[in-house]
């Protein structure tokens, strides 16, 4: 799984959904596919399927435990009722004061004007100029723009089918490669494909497309 991406994000829910969500979420990417829908279809495209397959079960054995669920959320710092991922630490919530470690001594405390000082003269680490392209196969497209953008890159689609369903597309490729070293804000173009809707019979002569042509297309 790509860093930064959660179970929930797998199913397309909230942290907080219900059980019922979470199982109408994991049926309904489940449904796409199906072999009907991969009939035919290229190899890479069988590939993702298999994979997203395996990723999609993966996440239901962990959300659709009650048990697992409450564990992982507890690993992952997710607050259940926020929607969210709980804060790295805690801070007394009087105004003006917060925790600070000073000289060595935990537990001593600054006021927020020292405190605030003492951070922005703190040396920060500086931000890479090169980063990692995370492998986003076999993931869903409305995942991908996001745990696209969290590596530091921005993300342009490609639409392989021609006619498709109105349904979410299924990453099928990717350029760069995973795990590949690029430039920060660079693009990374993935192939996306939808199960395609169901077309009348070619008829000669009565004008549009025939045969299976590739088709690529902006989205």
């Amino acid at each position: 799984m790509p860093p930064g991406i959660t179970w929930y994000d797998v199913l397309g829910v909230l942290p907080g959904a219900t059980a019922g969500e979470i199982r109408s979420g994991y049926d309904g990417k489940a449904r796409l596919l199906r072999p009907e829908f991969l009939a035919g279809a290229p190899s890479t495209v069988v590939t993702a399927a298999t994979r997203a397959k395996g990723i999609l079960d993966a996440a239901w054995r962990v959300l659709g435990d009650p048990a697992r669920r409450a564990g992982y959320d507890q690993a992952a710092g997710i607050r259940r009722s926020g929607g969210g991922l709980a804060a790295p630490g805690s801070f007394p919530s009087e105004p003006g004061w917060g925790g600070a470690v000073v000289g060595g001594a935990a537990g001593a405390e600054l006021p927020g004007g020292l405190l605030a000082l003492s951070d922005w003269l703190a040396p920060h680490p500086r931000v890479p100029k090169r980063v990692t392209v995370p492998d986003v196969r076999g993931l869903f497209y409305s995942v991908c723009p996001e745990i696209v953008c969290r590596a530091g890159l921005r993300v342009t689609a490609v639409r392989l089918t021609e006619h498709p369903m109105p349904v979410d597309g299924l990453v099928v490729g990717q350029s760069p490669g995973p795990l590949t070293k690029t430039r920060r804000d660079s693009a990374v173009t993935v192939q996306v494909w939808h199960p395609p809707q169901a077309r009348a019979p070619f008829v000669p002569g009565a004008g549009g497309r025939g045969g299976d042509a590739p088709f690529r297309s902006e989205i």
